[in-house]
């Protein structure tokens, strides 16, 4: 590795270039709560982690590892991903530390109580037909060696355990000679050593909490340390050096922001009271419920008002208390004179339009925001149960929906309903550099990292398709959903502080560089054409997969015939060193096929019950015509089975010999099951839309600067490429009147303007749509969705017929080739099977249309995607 070149950036190339297996061992995914899917990061870090154990030719022993990972980004379920791997490759002993008591509870509620709703594993934990518990220890000598055992402290409590001898606690002498895995969630806290090591005394090292960790780690070559954090200061000179070969990835708040996994942040200041910009984070909130109501959506958003001290903290809470009891129309009515311009414009209009008055209004809130429904929380004020309150606030029947707090709430808590931070007090503590750079206060950072923890997305669907973790409105500004979207932070009209604010969330990732709205609209000239009056929008549906009559395996295409290895029990001494030209004591084995109904029914339904994939109920779903469990065993009867083993074994197996065999066969045929099932298919039928019913006039959002590419979000009539550059103002072929898209988008725009005259020499028309999340396709053997980027439209007249064509063309960086492959797959697939169904309109009924499908246009492989293109259109 370079000298400058960190272990992550290593990786980065590795996995561009495809040298990273993403298929992440089955057994991972089966063992985590089913509710959590594996987002595509998350993979990402769990392939990494697989390479650099297995393949990693400079793999260090003792083995240490940062994962540096957003606020939010789920690293207790990568945590989990992680044990569940090392469990399989031998480890039993675990042990989790951290920096706080609050996160050990959090932590500890997710590893262990199953009816947490953030358990994250699943009920049950198998590794084939074994079954294993997570289990809490207080030392490794009570731990089970079938199980996972995992010690929970905190950094202070383990070294205080470790250098200060206690009856049942962990000691030196307990770690010696097991293998370990440390993980430190929220690490950057036991970096103190490193981070003052040059003005430390050796003995004080010897004392700090990081020598504490490290003398585990060394205790063993085969020990395992495993950091997660959000923070780490790689700007320290000392942390740098000792991290760059141990950050095996970084996903940082910025680019979790921009795979549309946070809420969008925004800054509403205001001229008033504290007890008045409480109100206005109300009404607010209140809002939010009724439009998540009102889509079906079971939200209840939670307000968090942030005071600088504890007395402070206690004295917001009882004005809010005092105010909100005896709220009249006129609190309303200043909030409302206030509102234009703003959020709470749109708010009251809403009331307006729904009929809902002041004095209804007023009774709401003082129902929502009663006494028991509000808490306050700081260090003298907190117990068990509002610590339970406090970490259950998404639970259906908790019903709090504000939080009076102070420092409580920086650091390691997880909630995913928080939409609105109040800021009580109006103080600054950052500072400018005379070069412009702006260095943030700790009350700056403090929030900094607040507003981070808040901006975790709440999870909700309006479509089949949508993904329930992603933003899904950031094209649709003007959607009311999109408030679901967004974390108002409410602060008192200060414009410095606000700027200084801004400046680190731009720093830290959580808000765009610049953001702007830009419109997007349809050519009035285009609106006059017989294209758009006549002209149609071909599309498939997304249906339920038809199963029926699907019975048993009989009824699906998988494998007749599986391979098992069976253990001889062949025992052999050898004396090292002896010369013989002939070995002794060898032998031979044998494959001999057999079939699962030659084990008998009773073998086969024992190991049908050791496996829950194979329960009834299960087995429904994949075969829901099937009738019975004796049904389904007639059908594995006429499984094949290949047994490698002696002969003297194959000619007398045991029971248990079958039991294993019939067990492999089908822990195998369960994958293939699973590989086979798809509940979703895409329709080989394409179905017309007009044209003037899909393509609209678009308002769209541009966070400029968060993309690599440079040109995204800037208009082609002034791309920063000079090459680039085109007035599509001008061109009668261009549907929209600009193009905002990244550098493939525009290179290919150019490309059409290049090929227009040879095109308009064989077709009447021609017309290219930009598809601004406009319309959806649906793959056939799935109905995974995918939006093409663009459709050309040409029209070819003779004497004969009238001949139509559409042309889905998906644009794609370098960079995205080998990750989107399916997609181009799915394109050149439509050409094979589509039909059309032209029953639902009038018009067109004796035109012919074909769809076509094109490689992927990418600018370093233009000539593939330029030959075919020709071919096709016979250019």
């Amino acid at each position: 590795m370079p000298d400058n070149q960190r272990l992550n950036q290593e990786y980065d190339i590795l996995s561009k270039m495809g040298y990273l297996k993403k298929d992440i061992p089955k057994y991972i995914e089966d063992n985590l709560n089913p509710r959590f899917k594996l987002r595509p990061y998350q993979i990402e870090a769990i392939a990494r982690f697989i390479h650099y154990l297995e393949e990693n030719p400079n793999r260090k022993r003792p083995t240490q590892l940062l994962f540096n990972m957003a606020t939010g980004s789920g690293k207790t379920l990568l945590m989990a991903a992680n044990i569940l791997y090392l469990y399989n490759k031998g480890y039993r002993n675990f042990l989790f530390f951290v920096n706080s008591t609050n996160i050990i509870e959090k932590t500890r509620d997710n590893f262990l109580n199953l009816l947490s709703p953030k358990y994250l594993f699943n009920q049950r934990i198998k590794f084939e037909d074994k079954e294993v518990v997570i289990r809490e220890v207080s030392n490794f000598d009570e731990a089970n060696e079938e199980d996972i055992n995992i010690i929970f402290t905190t950094i202070q409590g383990l070294h205080s355990q470790l250098n200060l001898f206690r009856e049942n606690s962990i000691t030196f002498e307990d770690l010696k000679d097991k293998k370990i895995v440390l993980i430190s969630d929220e690490a950057h806290h036991i970096n103190a050593w490193t981070r003052n090591r040059l003005s430390k005394t050796e003995e004080m090292k010897k004392t700090s909490w990081e020598y504490t960790v490290m003398q585990i780690l060394n205790s063993n070559p085969e020990n395992i340390l495993l950091e997660y954090t959000a923070t780490i200061d790689l700007e320290n000179p000392s942390i740098y050096s000792k991290y760059k070969d141990k950050i095996i990835f970084e996903y940082d708040l910025k680019q979790f922001r921009i795979d549309g996994y946070s809420k969008e942040v925004k800054v509403l200041q205001a001229d008033l009271e504290n007890w008045e910009r409480m109100l206005q984070a109300v009404i607010l909130s209140q809002y939010r419920r009724k439009i998540a109501e009102r889509n079906g959506i079971r939200l209840k958003p939670v307000i968090l008002f942030k005071s600088r001290s504890i007395k402070e903290s206690k004295e917001n809470y009882e004005l809010f208390r005092e105010r909100m009891d005896n709220m009249s129309e006129a609190d309303i009515e200043a909030i409302k004179s206030n509102s234009t311009g703003t959020v709470l414009e749109r708010v009251f209009n809403y009331f307006e339009n729904e009929g809902i008055n002041v004095d209804n209004l007023i009774t709401e809130l003082k129902e929502d925001f009663s006494e028991e429904k509000c808490i306050l929380l700081d260090s003298e004020n907190i117990d068990k149960e509002k610590q339970i309150r406090l970490n259950t606030l998404e639970d259906e029947n908790n019903e709090i929906r504000a939080i009076f707090a102070v420092k409580m709430l920086d650091e390691g808590w997880d909630v995913l309903n928080l939409f609105d931070i109040v800021r009580l007090y109006d103080t600054r503590d950052g500072r400018w550099t005379r070069d412009g750079r702006y260095i943030p206060g700790n009350t700056t950072i403090a929030e900094r990292q607040l507003i981070g923890r808040g901006a975790r997305y709440y999870p909700f669907k309006i479509n089949e398709e949508d993904d329930l973790f992603k933003r899904k409105f950031d094209n649709q500004p003007e959607n009311p959903l999109k408030i679901l979207e967004e974390l108002y932070y409410h602060s008192k009209y200060n414009p410095r502080y606000i700027q200084e604010l801004t400046t680190a969330l731009k720093e830290y990732g959580i808000m765009p560089y610049e953001e702007k709205e830009i419109q997007l609209r349809v050519k009035p000239d285009i609106k006059n054409t017989e294209f758009w009056k006549k002209g149609f929008l071909f599309v498939n549906k997304k249906v339920e997969a038809d199963r029926r009559g699907i019975k048993t395996i009989d009824d699906i295409e998988i494998e007749r015939t599986y391979k098992y290895i069976l253990p001889t029990g062949f025992l052999r001494e050898d004396i090292v060193l002896q010369e013989e030209t002939t070995r002794r004591n060898s032998f031979e084995t044998t494959t001999r096929t057999f079939r699962l109904g030659d084990f008998g029914d009773v073998v086969i339904r024992k190991a049908m019950a050791k496996l829950d994939f194979y329960r009834f109920s299960n087995l429904k779903r994949y075969f829901p015509d099937l009738n019975s469990s004796k049904e389904f065993i007639e059908s594995l009867k006429k499984i094949n089975v290949d047994i490698t083993s002696s002969r003297e074994k194959l000619d007398d197996l045991t029971p248990d010999d079958k039991l294993k065999a019939c067990l492999n066969v089908l822990l195998q045929l369960e994958n293939e099951i699973l590989n086979e099932y798809v509940e979703y298919k895409g329709t080989e039928v394409f179905v017309p839309i007009e044209i003037k019913e899909v393509v609209k006039d678009k308002q769209l959002k541009i966070n400029v600067g968060d993309y690599g590419d440079q040109e995204y979000g800037i208009p082609m009539s002034n791309a920063k490429h000079p090459y680039l550059q085109l007035n599509l103002a001008n061109k009668d072929w261009y549907i929209y009147d600009e193009n905002y898209g990244t550098y493939e988008e525009k290179s290919f725009v150019k490309f059409i303007d290049g090929v227009i005259n040879e095109l308009r020499q064989k077709y009447s028309e021609v017309y290219l749509l930009r598809n601004a999340n406009l319309f959806k396709i649906y793959r056939f053997s799935d109905g995974k969705a995918m939006e093409p980027d663009f459709v050309l439209f040409l029209r070819r007249e003779d004497s004969k017929e009238i001949e139509q064509y559409q042309l889905f063309i998906e644009t794609k960086g370098e960079h995205l080739i080998k990750t989107d492959q399916w997609k181009e797959d799915f394109l050149k697939e439509i050409e094979e099977k589509y039909s059309i169904n032209l029953k639902a309109t009038i018009f067109g009924e004796n035109e012919k249309y074909r769809l076509i499908g094109l490689p992927f246009y990418n600018e370093g492989r233009k000539n593939e995607f330029i030959n075919e293109f020709k071919k096709k259109l016979g250019l």
